[in-house]
């Protein structure tokens, strides 16, 4: 449980100090109200061994019910500094409480908000802050934190949409593998003493079992040295910089999965792009902020080329066209937007064509797979039984034949 520090005028008009604990700021405001104590600053109070490496992230899921509760204070014509202390009161995001804390501070000094967000790239992105310095120049902060929260929404849907998809056959092969682990590990292994006790001659697939028995018992080093360096591979292609790069190439030439990856980026970079010229933002700012917010590193490479074409005078659509990025619908949603003066719209309508698009795919991804995996789960499991199951009549029958039978 966080714990606050905080400064409180008590009944007698003296002004003390303390620490509290409670669940957010507004539960330990109430507890020190209840003492009969006025709370003038409350802040989150870090011990000494509270060591943070790195800055945590705020969650998607609450940065977007932070910009929605905002939108509704403002439009409500409550001032943003009460605004914020409200939602800070209740929030149990961390990040977002530290942030909230940081910014009020600045507010209430004469900053800007977008300027005071900006300090806190670890709860805002980079697109956020151009949309809230849009919308501060053009008096729409309400309506640009409404199409915020709308598009953080979208995000979240299409990230769990995504995640989904391919998480499904990682836990179906670590569950496969895992039974043939078992089997060949500890279940097989039982077996041995009475098959070399019997001498009898063992069928092809018991003896390929037993061979990879051996990798659980004998050399077990070496699968321990294996499991290390496959952590090792994986680690290098999550967390290293180099490694990532690689990852996102190859991944986009995976069939199937390739093109999941590729309409979750484009959904991303066509939903962004419209919410921020939808908030005012001029197209070659929005388009930098853009591609920064685009994860993969194929895709930012191509767009940053097109936005250099952009600022050359090669218009809007032409450099897009020529990253062949995009499919030939959205190619003419972009055109139509540029020569009538409706991109954003246009945008939005890309948008929400690569988001049926990317569910289709995600749905026949998984239609596709299942079966597959199921196949592939019995053919294994079958190989294992089929393995002992004929070994065990070998082993009879080479009794009988001793005994004469």
């Amino acid at each position: 449980m966080p714990k606050f520090a905080y400064s409180a005028i008590d009944a007698t008009g003296a002004e003390i100090e303390g620490t509290t604990k409670a669940d957010t700021i507004g539960t330990a405001r109430s507890m020190l109200v209840e003492q009969n104590l006025f709370p003038i600053r409350i802040e989150e109070s870090r011990g000494m061994f509270d060591l943070e490496l790195t800055k945590e992230k705020a969650k998607k899921k609450n940065l977007m019910n932070f910009t929605r509760q905002l939108a509704v204070f403002i439009k409500a014509g409550i001032p943003i500094t009460d605004a914020l202390v409200t939602i800070g009161d209740e929030t149990t995001d961390v990040a977002i409480r530290r942030a909230i804390t940081g910014m009020l501070e600045d507010l209430r000094n004469g900053g800007l908000f977008s300027a005071s967000a900006a300090q806190y790239p670890q709860v805002f992105p980079n697109y956020y802050i151009g949309i809230l310095q849009a919308a501060e120049l053009t008096g729409r902060l309400d309506d640009s934190l409404d199409s915020l929260a709308s598009y953080i929404a979208r995000e979240i849907e299409t990230r769990s949409k995504v995640v989904s998809a391919l998480s499904y056959p990682l836990v179906v092969m670590v569950l496969a593998m895992g039974t043939v682990m078992v089997l060949a590990g500890y279940v097989l292994p039982q077996f041995k003493p009475l098959f070399e006790e019997l001498g009898a001659e063992l069928p092809l697939p018991t003896r390929i079992m037993l061979f990879f028995a051996r990798f659980f018992t004998d050399l077990w080093w070496v699968t321990v040295i294996s499991a290390l360096l496959f952590v090792g591979l994986i680690s290098f292609f999550v967390m290293h910089p180099t490694g990532k790069e690689i990852w996102q190439r190859l991944s986009l030439k995976i069939p199937i999965i390739g093109g999941i990856i590729e309409y979750a980026v484009l959904e991303r970079f066509c939903s962004v792009l419209h919410t921020m010229l939808s908030a005012g933002v001029a197209i070659p700012a929005a388009l930098q902020t853009t591609t920064e917010a685009v994860a993969n590193i194929v895709y930012r490479e191509q767009l940053d080329i097109a936005r250099q074409q952009m600022l050359e005078g090669s218009g809007f659509t032409q450099p897009l066209i020529d990253t062949e990025l995009f499919p030939g619908a959205a190619r003419q949603m972009f055109k139509v937007g540029e020569e009538t003066g409706t991109l954003d719209q246009q945008l939005a309508v890309a948008a929400e064509y690569f988001n049926r698009e990317l569910e289709y795919r995600i749905k026949n991804f998984t239609t596709l797979f299942e079966p597959i995996m199921i196949l592939f789960v019995g053919v294994v499991v079958g190989f294992v039984a089929m393995a002992l199951v004929s070994a065990m009549y070998g082993v009879l029958g080479g009794i009988q034949d001793d005994a004469g039978v």
